[in-house]
């Protein structure tokens, strides 16, 4: 289940991640733009607001002034209406006053209802206008036909003056409808109107765009570099003008206007952003790095807590074997030199039992090392359960156990203790599921009698359940004097056999197999042995064992397998070369997963059919690891290689391998054959045995015939073949070839070679 994360230490996380200054930043940093673009919008709205007062109050003074204008015009009109004979001289005096007082006229005119310009002041610089038609176009005429009938104002709006340049003309009319006296009209010139209604204090850094109609007609400052970002727009409520002014303030005005703050603010901000973003990336720096001393303190407390754990383990190890949980052989060795020191002051005596597992090696091997790993577990806990204050249990290593018995009395109490450690063996043990019955060999040396140091007392103890295993197993030996010799001849011989090999120091002898149905020698068993350099001629009984028990037994059984075929092949073209040689395999041979494949290349070395070799396994071989077993025969069988079961009689088994397994030859076991003739049930045996392989189709061979008398009860029950000391020893292959050339071997009957 995945853990649950809390919201702080999320909080806490994010933090400490390294984006965490940057965010800060780009906060400070839109704040900083958002501070900036506020007070700058702020700015301009201010100076907006200021541009929108200034172009009111342009608005109004030039609608004010205007329509001073107008009605200063209109008072004309009126007295020249109310006098229609006001003579020229006094009107004109009359408009000379007004252009004093206004400054503004370009000129004051009188237009007759004809619309021709009649009178004219000042008539300096105007005199070019006298008798101009102002309805110079239908526009104009109809404008002014319309004032003329209404009694109001008309004014031109901007138009080219006859004068020249721009200017603007107010028509007032002298009366209205059919009595009315033309017009009193007042000529302005756009300068001089624009500079003197606008405000020139005003106008100073703006410019001014006066627009009709949304055209423009009039600008003031037109060369003033204008900021077109800011305008402002004021109607003007003149009578029959529509009228607007657009004020523009100048590039400079305007930048000095605008405060410096926001740039001020945006950057007091990102300084303060860049601060705060160094401060944090700072404090997160310290906090990590706390954080890294707090792990650091953690794993160096985890490390010192491994350290003592491992020292413990260590302590544990240094005493404790890992699989067994028994002592180990370094601590047993410590624990019984220690035992025997005091021993020696207490005058005590002190035993050292050592124990080896009858046949674990061939149940390991053949069951696999994790079953030999579990029974080695099961032995252990029984053995364990005999420990206490007197007793210390120990694994030696393999399949070998130590047990050291403090405070002896006497020898009953070893015996007692040895009693008990059989005990431990009397139930089965349950490994995988199955259930083996094991048994045990030992060895025991007392001190001290037996030795004086623990290493001597170990080796002697190993001395005594060797000898335990040559008499048998499941037993045990007391070490006694003369022991150590036969054992070191034996450490000597076990060093000797892998030069032995190397040296070409085996040789085989044959012991010939008398067909009893025609009376020939078809057949011969090699048995090996060993032309030791300093010893002479080595029984197999005393190195067979060794090599079995070291595992050089499989390299001596591949040489006598090349050995025979090399024989084999020498027979060849001669009168032997119908024999077929028998060869002997072991249980650690049978398991070799190669022998087979050896075998085959051995005879196709020396060109040698398979029909002339036969192996022999004992009765016991066959039983273990069926299935494997089983496996390996058949490769043998399908091969051509004759099979034939050894030492038959004496095994424990179902006779079922019998139908099972391909055999062909079946050897009755010398124990039955010695006394066939003395005892009855041995020769009840034997003719049971002859019947059972000849109904399965198996041939039947007799060891061990020594006598005539055998012979003789052995061919009269149809025994097929015979062999033994009567017929002849294993002799060299010279010597059997002599003896087979010339006819002669240790029995009466005679026989064709």
């Amino acid at each position: 289940m995945p853990k649950t994360v809390s919201t702080l230490t999320l909080i806490a996380r994010g933090l400490l991640h390294p984006a965490f200054p940057a965010l800060i930043f780009l906060v400070f940093l839109g704040i900083a733009l958002g501070l900036q673009y506020g007070i700058k919008k702020q700015d301009r709205e201010s100076l907006q607001q200021s541009l929108d007062s200034q172009a009111q109050l342009m608005a109004q003074r030039l609608e004010r002034d205007f329509l001073v204008h107008v009605e200063a015009i209109q008072r004309m009109a009126q007295r020249l209406e109310a006098n229609p004979s006001l003579s020229r001289d006094l009107w004109s005096a009359d408009a000379r006053n007004y252009l004093e007082d206004f400054g503004v006229y370009q000129a004051i005119e009188w237009i007759d209802d004809s619309y021709h310009i009649r009178w004219l002041e000042p008539l300096e610089g105007n005199e070019s206008v006298i008798g101009y038609n102002v309805a110079f176009s239908p526009e104009r005429l109809k404008a002014l036909q319309k004032a003329q009938a209404t009694g109001g104002l008309d004014i031109s709006g901007v138009i080219d003056l006859k004068q020249g340049s721009k200017g603007l003309v107010i028509y007032a009319p002298v009366g209205e409808g059919p009595s009315s006296n033309g017009f009193i009209a007042g000529v302005f010139q756009m300068d001089v109107l624009a500079s003197d209604l606008l405000n020139p204090a005003l106008t100073d850094p703006l410019q001014v765009n006066i627009l009709s109609d949304k055209r423009l007609v009039y600008q003031l400052n037109p060369d003033l570099t204008a900021d077109n970002s800011f305008a402002s727009t004021a109607d003007l409520n003149l009578p029959t003008l529509d009228w607007s002014l657009v004020v523009t303030p100048s590039t400079h005005w305007a930048h000095n206007q605008l405060s410096g703050w926001p740039m001020v603010t945006f950057l007091v901000m990102l300084c303060m952003g860049i601060l705060t973003s160094l401060t944090t990336l700072l404090v997160q720096l310290i906090l990590k790095r706390n954080q890294a001393l707090l792990k650091t303190r953690r794993e160096l407390d985890d490390e010192i807590t491994q350290r003592q754990s491992v020292q413990q383990d260590l302590v544990r190890l240094e005493t404790t074997d890992t699989l067994t949980g028994l002592a180990n052989r370094r601590f047993f060795m410590e624990d019984l030199a220690h035992t025997l020191g005091i021993a020696d002051r207490q005058l005590r005596q002190v035993a050292l039992i050592m124990i080896d597992l009858d046949r674990f090696q061939t149940l390991n091997d053949s069951l696999g090392h994790q079953f030999g790993d579990e029974l080695l577990i099961k032995v252990s806990e029984r053995l364990n359960n005999l420990s206490d204050e007197r007793i210390t249990i120990g694994y030696s290593g393999g399949d070998e156990f130590m047990v050291c018995q403090q405070h002896v009395e006497n020898v009953d109490d070893v015996i007692f203790l040895l009693g008990q450690i059989k005990q431990c063996f009397a139930d089965e043990f349950e490994v995988q599921g199955q259930r083996h019955g094991i048994t045990a060999t030992m060895g025991v040396a007392v001190y001290p009698q037996s030795g004086l140091d623990a290493d001597t007392l170990l080796r002697n103890a190993d001395i005594a359940l060797y000898r335990a295993k040559d008499q048998g197993r499941n037993t045990y030996q007391f070490y006694t004097e003369g022991m150590q010799d036969r054992e070191v001849t034996r450490l000597e011989l076990d060093k000797d056999i892998s030069q032995a090999l190397a040296n070409d120091e085996f040789a085989l002898y044959y012991q010939p197999q008398l067909d009893l149905r025609d009376s020939s020698i078809k057949s011969v068993e090699a048995l090996i042995r060993w032309n030791h350099p300093r010893r002479g001629l080595v029984p197999p009984m005393d190195f067979i064992p060794l090599a079995e028990e070291s595992g050089r037994i499989t390299d001596i059984g591949r040489w006598v397998v090349m050995a025979a075929c090399k024989q084999l092949a020498a027979w060849r073209d001669t009168p032997f070369s119908h024999l077929r040689i028998a060869v002997n395999l072991s249980g650690r041979e049978l398991d070799d997963e190669h022998i087979v494949d050896h075998i085959q290349s051995s005879l196709q070395a020396n060109g040698v059919p398979p029909a002339q070799l036969e192996v022999e396994l004992t009765e016991e071989i066959f039983i273990q690891n069926i299935e494997h077993n089983m496996n390996q025969l058949t490769r043998l069988h399908k091969l051509g290689v004759h099979l034939a079961i050894d030492d038959f009689g004496v095994g424990y088994s179902s006779l079922g391998y019998l139908r099972d397994f391909p055999v062909d030859l079946l050897k009755i076991d010398r124990s039955f054959i010695t006394d066939v003739i003395e005892r009855h049930d041995d020769a009840v045996i034997t003719r049971a045995v002859i019947n059972l392989a000849h109904n399965l189709g198996i041939e039947v061979v007799a060891e061990g015939v020594e006598t005539a008398e055998q012979l003789q009860f052995l061919k009269n029950h149809r025994c097929d073949l015979i062999q033994g000391y009567f017929i002849s020893r294993p002799v060299p292959a010279a010597e059997l070839e002599k003896a087979l050339r010339t006819g002669k071997l240790n029995y009466e009957v005679s026989v064709s070679s």
